[in-house]
């Protein structure tokens, strides 16, 4: 496996509500950062406090674009956590940084939670699962994808999925209840997976490999 040479890759972390305390922290798995330096990028946390609150949306655009202007970041992943509409914060967060690789065509890879958030961001709602949390699900890879390509079975930690396929994305496999487990844009360098790699004990060499060539344009 190629590793991406320290590739900077800004990571979206959850907003936690800390009882007792009055706080609300960004957080990020351990786990997560550890599988990325595992294929050779340097994950950059971005702060949610940054896209300010709804009263601040402009202000908190500029604070956001200047963070991206510094950090320079090459790749986003949009991290899992919270449920959409948990954290505004968040979700504005992302939505921005989102438009931001748009138009810049960095890639990104949503990891459950984010690529439930790349639906949302193209207009598309979410519908309640069922039988999605603390499972594991075979995937049913579609027509033009190489199996070899793809991992065999993958963990399941979310109560939501997708209502219907985001305009200028394609579904690259779905669960045994047909419901979409990973999607990749047509023209972008994005794709969206609803199980968590950081998760797999050992890390799979598949999702790594994958990651690799998504982030590494091969």
């Amino acid at each position: 496996m190629t590793s991406l040479s320290n590739l900077v890759v800004a990571v979206t972390q959850r907003a936690d509500p800390v009882a007792g305390r009055n706080e609300v922290r960004d957080a990020l798995d351990q786990r997560l950062t550890q599988w990325l330096l595992g294929v050779g990028c340097l994950p950059v946390l971005v702060p949610n406090t940054l896209s300010g609150s709804a009263d601040q949306a402009q202000q908190g655009s500029a604070l956001l674009d200047a963070w991206l202007d510094k950090m320079q970041p090459c790749a986003l992943v949009l991290s899992g956590g919270n449920d959409v509409g948990e954290s505004a914060e968040r979700d504005a967060t992302e939505a921005h940084l989102l438009s931001w690789a748009a138009s810049a065509r960095i890639p990104v890879l949503g990891i459950c939670r984010g690529m439930q958030m790349m639906a949302v961001w193209a207009g598309v709602q979410l519908i309640p699962l069922t039988g999605h949390v603390g499972v594991r699900h075979t995937l049913a890879l579609e027509p033009i994808e190489h199996a070899n390509s793809w991992p065999v079975s993958v963990n399941s930690y979310h109560n939501w999925g997708l209502a219907s396929v985001p305009k200028h994305f394609a579904v690259l496999a779905k669960a045994e209840d047909g419901s979409i487990e990973a999607m990749r844009h047509n023209d972008l360098p994005w794709e969206g997976w609803m199980w968590h790699p950081e998760r797999e004990s050992p890390f799979n060499e598949v999702d790594m490999s994958r990651i690799v060539r998504l982030f590494g344009g091969r």
